[in-house]
């Protein structure tokens, strides 16, 4: 039997990673045409080495020479570099799923390529769908192409819906972990740190993600991503904060039953079941044990977690409101991750931003490229006028971090 060909974008990043070892248990039914990453090129030829793929891409095009040194032993391997070349090979005929792994805004135009070539697509960089998912939506259906979802929550649902296609939603369950900040209080919340921040409580990710996961706007972004992926309203979605990250989402229909998929915080587990569906195959690691803890649900506090409100709020704003929030929460994350804002002052600058940056009602491609140019200017002056920056704040950010 053809092995099925995979390409990872942003296989060096958590997702890749471990996509990377659902490919090692099952190389009989896998092999991986191509491996991409956008500065890690030690790992990125390690694992090219390991894994022999056709080709390879590094982003950041002032690394190619590092790469292209490291992959001298290899000279079967194609070694590219630079945005247009992500581009570029997921049209590779070859390909038969595409796995978008990298991180933020970037992703958004291999995977419209991806779409646009037919190739089936294994979704884990949510921010495709938070910035444009009408557009993706629709495109997905112009071109045939499924998109299965690898985020454990929408993974879940998926699960969930597996034989239910004509019996409709009543509404989506989507749970949240809390982070590592749950049982903060605010005066707590304004003393937190990045180092605090990291230490999420179940789920090993990359840095980005976690925080995101700390101020809940990585729930927030999951909630428009189910709006796209299931067709639901916002107002049919329900986010539970559930400490144990157990259940890993649920759906309510209209009869009143639920149906969830729980499991231990593996994420190779929804990867395999991208790569797999509708077969489920065996899988080494952990199983769950009902007697190991109790499962415990609680709503989540929208004023300490203001990111998740204002998530919501782009949501009912609708047209290129999330794609201002997106690029402005890139922004004051990594602005966070390098001390230069507080954990509360990440919101407030997002919500100005917010306030400040154009809207369209009926944003295409191009405006959504334009849109996420102008937030990050707009969130980069607020955040050189902060508190701890030069300048003074225009807005009434919070206390800095006192070490």
């Amino acid at each position: 039997m053809k092995k099925r060909q995979i390409a990872i974008l942003g296989s060096t990043g958590s997702i890749g990673t471990q996509a990377l070892q659902v490919i090692s248990e099952h190389s009989d039914l896998y092999e991986v045409y191509c491996l991409t990453a956008n500065n890690k090129v030690e790992l990125l030829a390690e694992q090219a080495h390991r894994f022999k793929p056709a080709a390879v891409v590094i982003a950041n095009e002032q690394r190619y020479d590092d790469l292209r040194r490291l992959m001298d032993d290899m000279p079967d391997v194609k070694v590219y570099a630079g945005r247009q070349a992500l581009d570029e090979i997921v049209e590779a005929t070859p390909i038969d799923m595409v796995l978008t792994a990298m991180v933020g805004f970037a992703g958004l135009s291999p995977t419209i390529h991806a779409i646009k070539a037919r190739k089936a697509i294994a979704l884990a960089n949510k921010e495709t769908l938070v910035v444009a998912g009408e557009l993706i939506r629709d495109l997905a259906s112009e071109h045939h192409a499924p998109i299965l979802p690898v985020d454990s929550e929408h993974s879940a649902i998926f699960q969930s819906l597996v034989g239910e296609d004509h019996n409709p939603i009543e509404k989506i369950l989507l749970t949240a972990s809390g982070g590592p900040f749950r049982n903060c209080t605010m005066q707590q919340l304004e003393r937190v740190t990045k180092a605090d921040a990291l230490r999420h409580p179940t789920w090993d990710m990359g840095a980005k993600i976690t925080i995101d996961s700390a101020t809940m706007m990585n729930k927030g972004f999951e909630v428009i991503e189910a709006k796209w992926l299931f067709g639901v309203k916002a107002s049919q979605i329900q986010v539970l904060v559930h400490p144990q990250s157990i259940v890993h989402s649920a759906v309510q229909f209209q009869d009143g039953a639920v149906k969830a998929q729980l499991g231990v915080p593996d994420m190779r587990l929804p990867i395999q079941y991208a790569f797999s569906f509708p077969k489920r195959l065996p899988l080494s690691g952990a199983r769950l044990d009902f007697f190991a803890q109790k499962l415990e649900f609680f709503e989540p506090d929208l004023t300490k977690f203001r990111c998740l409100a204002l998530a919501f709020e782009s949501i009912r704003k609708g047209g290129n409101m999330p794609c201002i929030v997106n690029a402005a929460n890139e922004i004051v994350n990594r602005a966070f991750l390098e001390d230069r804002c507080t954990f509360l002052q990440m919101s407030d600058i997002i919500e100005q931003t917010m306030a400040r940056c154009t809207f369209s009602a009926t944003p295409d491609y191009d405006t959504y490229v334009a849109t996420d140019a102008e937030a990050r200017r707009i969130a980069t002056e607020i955040l050189k006028r902060s508190p701890g920056n030069t300048g003074n704040p225009e807005i009434p950010l919070r206390n800095p971090v006192i070490p």
